[in-house]
């Protein structure tokens, strides 16, 4: 069996970054820095949602499916560096080799990935693979729209056509999910203005079990899973998450059942 991988990340705008880009002394406070970015993106495109390479990676979080288990977890620590958790994310990838699953990883997550690897020198060697040291890899790797070693589940029910995406949280609150818990992403920058990194992490790792649910579904849809198989594999994520005492997987299971 394939290993499962599904990820989601959560940014905040990199004011580290944008001060060198515009000039700007030490004097300018990160919130104003940000403030200035937000204005700038809005005078330029109507909304402050702000350029890829300008938003720095906060929270990863994973669920794992393999032969013998689920779990669901985020990277590292919350004081741990950008760089390390990218770091970990492809040393996972490069080390296991998993399928890749999705919410819009491909126009959002992956991306944000690459530049903030390059940003750091962070190495994916497995990742980038594209068949020249592995013919496998030409017809079927990571980084094609239309490969399935990274399934982005929006993308493609979507039929890849932008105007058709949907939001996950609606979606998966129509299939019976519990949608997204505590925040949404618009919400992110200001709990870490607070310091709330752990509130963050639990979020994203709710989005990673939504996305989860949703693919056991398609997996189900597309005839991979049969009615029996489904409701197992559903009932393997109700028991992993009720033996946590965490407060965000209560609420998720409250929601659900």
């Amino acid at each position: 069996m394939t290993p499962v991988l599904v990820f989601d990340i959560e940014t905040v705008p990199d004011v580290e970054g944008l001060r060198k880009l515009y000039g700007l002394g030490p004097q300018l406070a990160p919130a104003d820095i940000a403030e200035m970015a937000f204005q700038l993106r809005r005078q330029a495109v109507g909304n402050d949602f702000l350029p890829l390479h300008v938003q720095k990676v906060v929270a990863i979080s994973c669920a794992l499916r393999d032969k013998n288990d689920f779990c669901v977890w985020s990277l590292g620590s919350p004081v741990d560096s950008e760089a390390e958790l990218i770091r970990r994310f492809f040393d996972g990838v490069d080390k296991f080799t998993p399928q890749l699953v999705s919410w819009n990883g491909g126009g959002f997550d992956l991306p944000v990935l690459h530049y903030r690897s390059l940003i750091h020198g962070v190495q994916a060697c497995r990742y980038w693979e594209m068949g020249d040291d592995d013919r496998e890899f030409k017809w079927n790797n990571y980084l094609s729209r239309y490969h399935i070693r990274h399934l982005d589940l929006m993308d493609l029910l979507a039929l890849y056509q932008s105007r058709a995406n949907v939001p996950l949280d609606e979606l998966a609150k129509l299939m019976g999910f519990p949608g997204k818990l505590g925040m949404d992403g618009s919400q992110v920058w200001n709990a870490f203005q607070k310091g709330e990194i752990t509130a963050i992490r639990n979020y994203c790792e709710t989005d990673v079990v939504n996305t989860y649910l949703v693919f056991l579904r398609f997996q189900l849809m597309r005839g991979i899973f049969t009615s029996e198989q489904y409701e197992r594999e559903c009932e393997l994520v109700r028991i992993t998450l009720g033996k946590s005492t965490e407060l965000h997987w209560q609420e998720f299971l409250g929601r659900w059942l």
